[in-house]
């Protein structure tokens, strides 16, 4: 943009005594000034519209001047304004992740400075009714772990100094009867019998006493063994912490 500035100084003129020639205003001192405001006005903005080259600067003034962090009238904003407006954004302790640059926030955003943080580790909200949680940055937890495959085992016990007893009819299939010495002898007949089960009776019924007893068993195996099995689904960024 150009400015005008005046060539002819018609001032000078009218103070000269009459008759002095050069007290005449020429013809071509008139253009020289027209040439000169035309440029100027050309090189000017319009005021409803304006398209900007170079590199504009907003004058000094009360308009031109910072505005406040929060204004949302429509005063232009500088270059000032917008960094104060991005720095309220990320304060001291504030993290910045980014999932493909590598590169310092204090490069990317024009200041503060920052540090890497939480090599590592994922992020817990705090928690101040627990107390793993309770406190900003305190950390936990192992990253090398390991679940082991195991086993699990235990008994039944039938509980007292005998558990029981059955009675059944003649032929019942819990022995074979002896008439003669009036006694009843538990045998093979009676397949699901328990060890050491014992029997008495008479040719009419008999009864299968049932000793007390134990049953042990063992569960499957459950788990891997290894480390680092017991990681929560993750994905990988770059975080970075403003320390000032």
């Amino acid at each position: 943009m150009s400015n005008y500035t005046q060539s002819t100084n018609f001032a000078t003129k009218d103070a000269l005594t009459s008759g002095d020639p050069l007290k005449i205003v020429k013809g071509t001192e008139i253009n020289t000034e027209f040439v000169n405001i035309s440029v100027a006005i050309a090189t000017k903005a319009d005021l409803a519209s304006p398209t900007f080259t170079g590199t504009p600067t907003l004058p000094t003034g009360t308009i031109a001047t910072t505005q406040t962090f929060g204004n949302s009238s429509t005063l232009l904003a500088t270059t000032a304004f917008v960094q104060a407006a991005l720095a309220a954004l990320h304060p001291v302790g504030s993290i910045y992740i980014n999932a493909t640059v590598a590169t310092n926030p204090a490069t990317l955003l024009g200041f503060g400075t920052w540090t890497t943080f939480g090599a590592g580790r994922v992020l817990v909200s705090l928690n101040s009714a627990n107390v793993l949680f309770d406190t900003a940055e305190e950390t936990g937890g192992s990253a090398d772990s390991t679940l082991p495959s195991h086993t699990h085992t235990g008994t039944t016990d039938a509980g007292g100094s005998s558990a029981g007893s059955i009675t059944g009819g003649f032929g019942s299939d819990f022995g074979i009867f002896n008439a003669a010495t009036g006694t009843f002898a538990v045998s093979g007949a009676l397949g699901n019998r328990p060890q050491g089960a014992s029997g008495t009776g008479s040719q009419n019924t008999a009864t299968l006493t049932i000793p007390t007893h134990q049953h042990t068993f063992t569960t499957a195996s459950a788990g891997t063994s290894g480390t680092n099995a017991n990681y929560q689904p993750y994905i990988t960024v770059y975080m970075w912490k403003r320390t000032a």
